[in-house]
């Protein structure tokens, strides 16, 4: 039988065994693949920032720890500062202004502007701040009745006020102090107010006083109206170069303590008016005469500007108002400008109640 490979039948040949069996026994054992262990960590772990171990609550409060010292820093370094430039000089200290003292105001003296409430307090120990003509007066001193310089207490009395009816003063006391002043001489025999030297002042409009009740004539050029503070209306000249003071014609409610009389009213208040002449100045009598519902005073104010003896012509009138504190007008005008010394006599004549 043939065994398919080219051999007799019936018999095998014998010889080396097949390649693929030779093949696989001399194919050796496969090595085993074993698996590195990972590197051991350390034992100490890493060392992590501080910062970011702490929890957020202690972040915030050290921050606002923080925030807190520096404002303070802050403050103190502000207030030291202040405190310091306070204490400079021409510098006062800051402080609440006291309020000013509801006691009456001296004639002259008060403020142009009195605050509401010491006007109601005023008004209730028979001081009217609203109709008193002291609201109208400069902050100037008034007039000493004496060469001392202080006030009769008469003086500094504060009249009733119009709204309870008007009361003058009870007695003379007030004008026997004035004329101890040796810048105030006695009151003169009446005498008419001559005519001043001069250009008339020919005006055709006039001027009211709302505060006094009164009107007067509005002058003409080179006359102006002018802010009227601290009396009621006011009307000037230009400044003239080597003049004391500014020629002026205004009016108020009497700045002082009223009389029975009006000639002693009016006598008060020309020596009031010295508040407004230069300083030394002394008063002499020109005129004294009766006008309608009052009186009028003429004179002459002598003082001395640079060491050389100068003097001004005024006049103040005095006229009596129903019910209220009687009404002022006052002028002056200095040497320098005595050309326009008449604007006296058209101002005066002018005068009437409203």
């Amino acid at each position: 039988m043939l065994d398919g490979l080219g051999g007799t039948q019936g018999t095998r040949e014998t010889g080396p065994a097949p390649t693929y069996v030779t093949a696989e026994a001399a194919t050796s054992e496969m090595p085993k693949i074993v698996a590195e262990s990972p590197p051991k960590l350390p034992d100490s772990p890493v060392k992590r920032s501080r910062i970011g171990d702490l929890p957020m609550r202690v972040i915030y409060r050290i921050l606002a720890v923080g925030v807190a010292v520096i404002v303070a820093a802050v403050a103190t370094v502000v207030g030291f500062v202040s405190s310091g430039s306070s204490d400079q000089p021409g510098e006062g200290k800051t402080g609440q202004i006291a309020a000013p003292s509801a006691a009456p105001p001296s004639p002259g003296s008060v403020s142009a502007e009195p605050s509401t409430s010491v006007s109601e307090q005023a008004s209730t120990q028979a001081s009217a701040a609203s109709a008193s003509p002291s609201d109208t007066t400069p902050a100037t001193p008034s007039a000493s009745s004496s060469p001392s310089g202080s006030p009769s207490p008469s003086e500094t009395a504060a009249p009733a006020s119009v709204s309870d009816g008007f009361e003058p003063a009870p007695d003379r006391s007030a004008v026997i102090a004035a004329l101890t002043d040796p810048r105030v001489p006695d009151l003169p025999r009446d005498k008419r107010l001559a005519r001043l030297s001069g250009k008339a002042a020919k005006g055709k409009r006039r001027v009211q006083d709302e505060k006094s009740g009164v009107s007067l004539v509005r002058l003409g050029k080179p006359w102006k109206v002018f802010g009227a503070s601290p009396f009621a209306t006011k009307q000037v000249l230009p400044k003239a170069k080597g003049a004391g003071h500014r020629a002026m014609v205004v009016s108020c409610p009497v700045p002082i303590l009223v009389q029975r009389e009006s000639k002693d009213t009016a006598l008060l208040a020309a020596r009031w008016t010295l508040n407004h002449h230069p300083k030394g100045g002394k008063i002499t009598w020109t005129a004294s005469q009766p006008i309608k519902n009052g009186w009028l005073l003429a004179y002459r104010v002598k003082y001395k500007l640079k060491g050389k003896t100068r003097f001004s012509m005024a006049a103040v009138a005095v006229t009596e108002i129903s019910g209220a504190k009687p009404a002022m007008l006052f002028a002056t005008i200095p040497d320098t400008q005595r050309k326009y010394w008449r604007a006296i006599n058209t101002a005066v004549s002018s005068l009437r109640v409203k």
